[in-house]
C-alpha cells in the first residue's frame, strides 16, 4: 500500500507540485482516518450484541447473594473471606472478600445446589457457617436470575494468643515512652517490628499468634495526616526564617513597658495564637530562646515566662485543625474541618487561658510582682538585634501564601477538599517563589516525628486488629450507658488524666477508635462531641507533667542548654493544677456548646 502511495506521489514531486502532493496525501489520510472508524463502531456494535446475546444464553444467568458483617459493636468488618460451598466439592461455587464498610457480594451463573453453605472466615473472629435458607433456594430454582440481600451478620471475637501478644507489646510501647527508655520513634519501630516477628514467625508454630501481616497494618497508616504534617512543616520552616517569631516576643516586651507581670500574660497570649496557626511544637521552639534573654534582662527566673507559654501552647492550640498534632489525628479520622474546631472549640480555649492566666499570676507572683531595675541599653540593644527580621520580601509573600493556606482549609471543607491537599499546595507555592534551597527545606521537616506516626499508626492498628480496642470501648460503654454527659466527662478526665504521664500523640491515636464506637453507640454521638472532648483531653492533659506532651520536652532541651533547666517537680506544680482547672472549663464549655444535659 505504501510503494503505491509513493508511486501516486513521486510525479507530483518530480514536476515540482509539492503543494498538490500535500493535499493528496491529506484527503487519503482523511479517508483512511473515517474508514477506521466505521470498522471501530461496527466492532462496537457486534460486541455489544454478542455480550447481550451471551448473557442471555441458558446457563449464563447472574444471580448474585449479598449481605454485610458487623461485629458486637455494630462496626463494620473488613477483610473477611466469604466463600459458598456445595457438599462434596473442595472448590467453592463463588468467593469474596468483604469491603471496608463490612459489605459483600457473591456471584454465581447458575442458582446454587440445596446443600449450599455460606462459610465465612476472618482471623480474630469466630468462623460463621450458614446453610442457605430454603426460601432463598427457591427464589433461585425458580427464576433465570435473581439476588438475594442476606442482611447484617453479626461475627463474635476470638481471643486468641495473638491478642495477648498484641496487648503486651502495645502497652510496652506506651511505658517505654512514658518512661523514657528509647526515643518514641525507636519505641514505636520496636514494637511494630515485634508484631511482624509474632505474625510471621509465631504463626508458623500455631496459627492462634497471627496478628496482622504487612499489607493490612499499611491500612492503618492515615496518610492525610502524614502529609499534613508534612507540608506544614515546609511552610513554617520558611517563615521561621525571617525572624518573625522573635520579633513579635521582642514587641511584646515592648509593649509590657517591663511590668513583668503584664509580660508573661502578653507572651501567654502569642505564644497561644501562633500555637493555632502553626503549632505548639514549632511555636515553643522559636519562643523559648528570646524569652530566656527577656528573663534575664529583667532579672527574674526565665522559667517564670516559659513554663507558662509552654502552657498556654498546648491549651491554644486546640482551637484549630493545625494547632496541635492530636487535633490533626482527629480531624483527619473524624472529617473535622478547621472551622469545626475554631466554632466549637475557640470559646472554651479563651475563658481556659484566662483561668490559667489567674493561677499563674498567684503561682508566680513572688517573681513577677517584684520590683525591676529596668533593663540596660546594653541588653536592649542585644534583644532588639536579635528580634530584628531578615528579610521583609520574604515574610510578606510567606505570610501571604500562609493566609491563602488558611482559606484554603475553610473553601475545602464545602467541596470536601481534605486539608492536606491545600497544605501541599501552600508549601509547593512557597519553594516556587521564594526558590530556597530544597535541600535545606527537605532537612527542616522533622521526619524523625513523620516515622514515628507510620509506625504508631500499624502499631494502634494492630491491637484494634485483635479487639482489645472493641473491649475497651465496650467497657466505657457499660459504664456511661446512654449518657452523653456521662460520656464526655470520661473522655476528657479519663484521656486528659492519662495524657499526664502518656504521651498525648500515642494516646490520642489509640482512643481514636474508641471514640468513634462509642459516637456510634450513644444518642448524640453524631455531633462529634466526643471528638472533642478526645481533643481537649488529650492537650490539656499533655499540661500535667513534663513528659506529657512534645512541646514540654522540647523546652526543656532548650532550657538545659541555656543553663536554667526545667525540674520535674518543678514543672509538676504549676502545671498539674492547670491541667485540672482546664479540663474542668473544657467539659463545662463542652456540656454547654452541644447541650449534652
Amino acid at each position: 500500500m505504501f510503494e503505491e502511495l509513493a508511486a501516486m506521489i513521486r510525479p507530483f514531486l518530480q514536476k515540482g507540485r509539492k503543494i498538490e502532493a500535500v493535499k493528496l496525501v491529506g484527503q487519503l489520510t482523511a479517508w483512511r482516518s473515517l474508514l477506521a472508524l466505521v470498522l471501530i463502531l461496527i466492532g462496537t456494535a457486534v460486541t455489544y450484541q454478542t455480550s447481550q446475546a451471551a448473557q442471555t444464553e441458558p446457563g449464563q444467568a447472574l444471580f448474585l447473594i449479598s449481605g454485610q458483617l458487623m461485629d458486637a459493636l455494630e462496626q463494620p468488618i473488613p477483610a473477611a473471606e466469604i466463600k459458598l460451598l456445595a457438599e462434596g466439592k473442595e472448590e467453592p461455587l463463588a468467593e469474596g472478600e468483604s469491603q471496608e464498610d463490612g459489605g459483600w457480594t457473591l456471584q454465581l451463573t447458575e442458582p446454587p445446589p440445596e446443600t449450599a453453605v455460606l462459610h465465612i472466615e476472618r482471623s480474630h473472629f469466630q468462623t460463621l457457617e450458614l446453610p442457605l435458607d430454603t426460601a432463598v433456594l427457591d427464589i433461585f430454582q425458580n427464576s433465570e436470575s435473581g439476588t438475594y440481600n442476606i442482611g447484617l451478620l453479626a461475627m463474635e471475637r476470638r481471643i486468641t494468643i495473638g491478642f495477648w501478644a498484641a496487648t503486651i507489646i502495645f502497652l510496652g510501647v506506651l511505658l517505654i515512652i512514658a518512661l523514657e527508655k528509647l526515643h518514641s520513634t525507636t519505641a514505636s519501630l520496636a514494637g511494630l517490628s515485634m508484631i511482624m516477628i509474632v505474625t510471621f514467625i509465631g504463626q508458623a508454630f500455631n496459627p492462634d499468634w497471627y496478628i496482622l501481616d504487612f499489607e493490612r497494618a499499611l491500612t492503618y497508616i492515615n496518610w492525610e495526616v502524614i502529609f499534613l504534617v508534612m507540608a506544614m512543616m515546609i511552610v513554617v520552616a520558611i517563615i521561621e526564617e525571617t525572624g518573625v517569631f522573635q520579633w513579635t516576643a521582642f514587641q511584646a516586651y515592648r509593649l509590657s513597658r517591663g511590668k513583668s507581670w503584664l509580660l508573661v500574660l502578653i507572651l501567654m497570649l502569642v505564644t497561644a495564637v501562633a500555637s493555632a496557626l502553626l503549632d505548639n511544637f514549632t511555636t515553643m521552639l522559636l519562643m523559648t530562646p528570646i524569652s530566656l534573654q527577656i528573663g534575664i534582662a529583667l532579672g527574674i527566673n526565665p522559667l517564670a515566662l516559659i513554663i507558662p507559654e509552654v502552657l498556654a501552647s498546648n491549651v491554644g492550640g486546640i482551637s484549630t485543625l493545625i494547632g496541635t498534632p492530636t487535633n490533626i489525628l482527629i480531624g483527619a479520622d473524624a472529617g473535622i474541618g478547621f472551622t469545626d474546631f475554631l466554632a466549637n472549640q475557640t470559646v472554651g480555649v479563651v475563658i481556659a487561658l484566662v483561668v490559667m492566666g489567674g493561677y499563674i499570676l498567684y503561682h508566680y507572683r513572688r517573681e513577677l510582682f517584684k520590683g525591676s531595675s529596668g533593663i540596660s541599653p546594653v541588653l536592649y540593644a542585644r534583644l532588639e538585634e536579635n528580634a530584628r527580621i531578615e528579610d521583609t520580601a520574604v515574610l510578606w509573600k510567606s505570610g501571604l501564601v500562609f493566609i491563602l493556606t488558611l482559606a484554603g482549609f475553610v473553601l475545602g471543607e464545602r467541596y470536601h477538599v481534605v486539608p492536606a491537599v491545600p497544605a501541599i499546595i501552600g508549601a509547593t507555592a512557597l519553594l516556587i517563589w521564594l526558590k530556597p534551597d530544597i535541600h535545606h527545606m527537605i532537612k527542616a521537616v522533622d521526619w524523625t516525628t513523620l516515622v514515628f506516626f507510620m509506625a504508631l499508626f500499624m502499631v494502634v492498628g494492630a491491637v484494634q486488629e485483635v479487639g482489645l480496642i472493641s473491649i475497651i470501648a465496650q467497657a466505657i460503654s457499660s459504664i456511661v450507658g446512654q449518657s452523653m454527659p456521662l460520656a464526655v466527662f470520661i473522655i476528657v478526665f479519663g484521656v486528659g488524666t492519662l495524657s499526664v504521664a502518656i504521651a498525648n500523640i500515642p494516646l490520642a491515636a489509640s482512643m481514636l477508635p474508641v471514640v468513634e464506637l462509642l459516637s456510634g453507640s450513644i444518642p448524640g454521638g453524631s455531633s462529634k462531641v466526643l471528638y472533642y472532648a478526645l481533643s481537649m483531653g488529650a492537650a490539656m492533659g499533655g499540661n500535667g507533667f513534663l513528659v506529657g506532651g512534645e512541646a514540654n520536652l522540647v523546652t526543656a532541651g532548650i532550657t538545659a542548654q541555656a543553663g536554667s533547666p526545667i525540674s520535674f517537680k518543678e514543672f509538676m506544680k504549676v502545671g498539674l493544677p492547670v491541667t485540672y482547672l482546664t479540663l474542668l472549663v473544657g467539659y463545662i464549655w463542652l456540656a454547654i456548646r452541644f447541650a449534652i444535659f
